[in-house]
């Protein structure tokens, strides 16, 4: 059984091989030809976590791909009356052939993997979001930045920034992470990145200066400073994150090509301008659609491999 809980647990070549198939069921999806390569199987999506973009592209992915979603809120099942993970797991897994949670700890998540009897994917956890990583590799794919490329992260150290991390080391490209102090990355998820690195080739560096980090980039990224659960601590964070706002100047820095990828929602006037925002819009609503892709991608792989030791 395998599970799509961190880049971390797959080799390049299978990484690569979801996004393949990503790319043809796009392809294929533009053509309106919607192959039921899960006919009949149902997704469960356990939401403890709100979100629009993963609500809607995991919904219309199971369907184009001919099954069906069942959204289930924390509101609404046991998991929010204090029921044990695990046994939620092993209720639900009986009932449906995959399962997508959005939570909080990474390690009810890897609770819940454990005690499945299906493929479980994370859709976003405080740790990781994997999904939305090889949804940027496919958009970078897509607009040519996807060989040999130099990306910089500006901002927070959180599940974003974490997850370029398995990325980068994953592919063998060169990651610059700009952080303020005091926002780094988690120490732990660093180092698997860089013992990663060593076998990929990957350059991986750190700092505090989002300038340094962009010159002569390809791809410049970044998040929002204040992520859910995080609203009182705003007033604090948006002071440490003075002069790490990716606008017009900073992208100054980057190649003249240089594209700009955000995960959404993007709070202009805080991580990104609107000026720039508006002007890679493109790609950032390109990177947006590719979620239902990249994801159709990754349930067709584990559908295909849910027999694997």
């Amino acid at each position: 059984m395998r599970h799509f809980l961190t880049l971390k647990d797959f080799s390049k070549e299978e990484l690569l091989e979801m996004i393949a198939l990503a790319q043809k069921i796009k392809a294929q999806t533009k053509r309106k030809e919607f192959v039921p390569y899960m006919e009949r199987q149902t997704l469960g999506m356990i939401f403890e976590k709100s979100s629009t973009r993963t609500r809607v592209s995991f919904e219309t992915g199971i369907y184009q791909l001919g099954g069906v979603g069942l959204f289930l809120s924390s509101n609404d099942i046991q998991l929010g009356r204090g029921e044990p993970m695990k046994d939620t797991s092993r209720v639900i897994s009986r009932m449906v052939d995959m399962v997508m949670i959005r939570t909080f700890e990474q390690s009810k998540l890897e609770e819940f993997a454990h005690y499945s009897k299906v493929p479980v994917i994370n859709g976003l956890t405080d740790s990781y979001h994997p999904v939305q990583l090889m949804t940027d590799y496919l958009t970078m794919i897509e607009f040519g930045k996807a060989d040999n490329p130099v990306c910089a992260y500006v901002g927070d150290g959180n599940n974003m920034t974490h997850s370029w991390l398995m990325l980068a080391a994953k592919m063998g490209f060169e990651l610059r992470v700009a952080t303020p102090e005091g926002y780094e990355c988690d120490p732990a998820v660093v180092e698997d990145a860089l013992a990663i690195a060593k076998e990929s080739g990957a350059k991986i560096t750190f700092g505090n200066d989002p300038v340094e980090a962009v010159k002569g980039c390809d791809v410049v990224t970044t998040d929002t400073w204040v992520s859910m659960g995080q609203e009182a601590e705003k007033e604090i964070r948006l002071k440490a994150f003075a002069g790490y706002m990716v606008d017009e100047a900073m992208m100054s820095h980057a190649k003249d090509d240089a594209i700009f990828l955000h995960c959404l929602p993007a709070y202009r006037g805080y991580e990104v301008s609107e000026e720039t925002f508006e002007k890679h819009s493109e790609t950032i609503f390109s990177e947006a659609e590719n979620r239902l892709h990249a994801q159709k991608g990754i349930m067709v792989w584990l559908d295909a491999h849910r027999n694997d030791s």
